[in-house]
Order: C-alpha cells, then sequence, then structure tokens
C-alpha cells in the first residue's frame, strides 16, 4: 500500500479538478498512438489510424480517450486502494484484450506530457513529481494481472 501525504491527495485532486476530459483523454490517447504507432494494434475496429490527422480526427479515439481519463479518476478516488480499483481492469488487459503491459506506462507518460501543456508553469517539478508517483501506482495496479 502507498502512503499519500495529504498534500499529495490535494495535488492529485487539483489536477483532476482542472482537467477537462473531453480534451485531454483524447490527445494523450492519440498522441500514444502517433508516437508508438504498435499501439495502435489494440484497436482494430478504430477504422482509419494511418497517418497523425486520421488519429486526432478519429472519433472512436476521442470517445476512448475520454473513457480512459474518467477510469482514471477512479483512482483519484480511491487513493488508498488502487489495486482493488483496478483489479478487473488488469484482467481485463492482461486475460481478455493481451495488452503489453509496458503500454500502460506509455500511455501515463504520454498523459503527463498532455496535462504539463495544458498546466503550463502551474505544473512545477513538485506537481510533477506527486503526479508521476500516482501513475506509477495506477499502472502497477494494472499490471498486477501480468505478475
Amino acid at each position: 500500500m502507498v502512503a499519500w501525504t495529504d498534500e499529495e491527495r490535494a495535488t492529485i485532486t487539483d489536477i483532476f479538478g482542472k482537467l477537462n476530459y473531453e480534451v485531454v483523454g483524447p490527445n494523450c490517447l492519440a498522441r500514444c498512438l502517433i508516437v508508438y504507432p504498435w499501439t495502435q494494434r489494440y484497436f482494430p475496429t478504430f477504422g482509419n489510424l494511418y497517418n497523425a490527422a486520421a488519429i486526432m480526427g478519429n472519433p472512436m479515439v476521442a470517445a476512448h480517450g475520454t473513457v480512459v481519463l474518467h477510469g482514471l479518476d477512479r483512482a483519484m478516488k480511491n487513493m488508498d486502494d488502487i489495486k482493488a480499483t483496478y483489479a478487473d481492469l488488469s484482467v481485463l488487459h492482461s486475460e481478455k484484450l493481451h495488452v503489453d503491459p509496458d503500454n500502460f506506462r506509455l500511455l501515463a507518460d504520454c498523459l503527463t506530457i498532455v496535462i504539463a501543456g495544458q498546466m503550463g508553469s502551474a505544473f512545477t517539478p513538485d506537481v510533477q513529481a506527486t503526479w508521476q508517483k500516482f501513475l506509477a501506482v495506477v499502472v502497477s495496479a494494472l499490471c498486477r494481472q501480468y505478475h
């Protein structure tokens, strides 16, 4: 179990309070699909993912990006037991979808970049450290089924 300080909890809650889920989620997933094109293989039903413009304009990418961000919101609301919160998702991604667990880290990195761009100077080194700690716990929880 991860120990969270009151300041870390407040920082994570503050970040989520500032997020526009319908912008950040789609931009994060699109960035991941563009920068790491091998991740596209997990989305065979999304249609045209042949170039950056197609990915950025794909409504299925946008919708799933928003779903991912809302799923991450669950971790923020359950910071004391993120592993249990994501137990079912870990099983789904491991046993049914067969997602390479390293892709969770790649998506987390893309999310950090998008949020840093949105927050600008408010994304201080301390805020970034707290955010990356939070994402590391989420990624670990999603990878739990793989261990």
